[in-house]
């Protein structure tokens, strides 16, 4: 893709981006000089990063597992980002194939490459809109078509939240989405947090902090806080690797650096 192609599609170059910094960090190959270059200085002050976001992504698959498990048949997957292996759509249509996926993100190349991958398949789709707008993607039309909302949905924000400050109002961005669900639809969050962490996180937000997109770590009641009106399934507020883990987690639970929850609509 030459430049003109990267204008044209709003892929911007000169800043690393939030959505291909953790697709390399996973191992993905949707990424720029400038993301890696930005990746290996955050792992240069935070060499657990890696691990970070891998646990993250093992979360995220055992979450909408569970989404399934419960019966729920919609998800709604709020800044995915890439596609990669053990994407949404993959766990669930492999519990039951009808299973409907609409993935939401604002990066240009994760869309572009997103189409790519989900080709073929008539029950997952892609919607290129900005999340903190819930508006724009509760009522963009292939959101519409994809998901009844008279039925019970799974909205994910896997590592979303944190990168959403105070002064943005998370809790009323949240709020608004859970105003559409039916009752019994869950909600499946996962955020940074500063709970068990080391001076090194704290470099790590300063280096986010000058790429343009910083980072809002918060506490287990912080996120309580931001989803008022779900009720907060068992294990509650965990560290990612705590969260119904199909193994007991091999490292320390704080070393994900991240906690996670799922609740539901009553």
């Amino acid at each position: 893709m030459n430049d003109d192609e990267h204008a044209k599609r709003g892929i911007d170059l000169e800043r690393p981006n939030a959505a291909r910094v953790y697709d390399y960090m996973i191992g993905g190959k949707l990424n720029y000089a400038v993301d890696r270059m930005f990746a290996e200085q955050i792992l240069g002050v935070l060499p657990n990063a890696r691990h970070m976001a891998l646990v993250n992504r093992a979360w995220l698959r055992r979450a909408v597992r569970f989404g399934a498990e419960q019966g729920i048949r919609q998800f709604l997957d709020i800044g995915s980002g890439m596609p990669t292996v053990g994407h949404v759509h993959e766990v669930v249509q492999t519990i039951d194939p009808t299973s409907r996926v609409v993935y939401v993100d604002n990066e240009p190349i994760a869309v572009a490459h997103s189409e790519i991958v989900l080709e073929g398949n008539d029950n997952a789709t892609m919607v290129q809109a900005d999340a903190e707008y819930p508006d724009e993607v509760l009522e963009h039309p292939t959101t519409e078509a994809m998901l009844d909302f008279g039925k019970p949905v799974m909205v994910i924000m896997a590592a979303f939240v944190h990168f959403i400050p105070d002064s943005r109002d998370p809790a009323g961005l949240i709020g608004r989405y859970r105003e559409v669900l039916a009752p019994g639809s869950h909600l499946a969050l996962s955020s940074g947090t500063w709970q068990g962490q080391g001076d090194e996180t704290q470099r790590s937000v300063s280096l986010y902090e000058k790429s343009g997109t910083p980072l809002t770590l918060r506490s287990p009641d912080e996120l309580t806080a931001l989803v008022k009106g779900f009720e907060i399934l068992p294990p509650g507020v965990v560290f990612t690797p705590e969260w119904r883990p199909d193994e007991p987690p091999e490292d320390p639970p704080a070393r994900s650096g991240g906690l996670a929850l799922v609740a539901r609509k009553v």
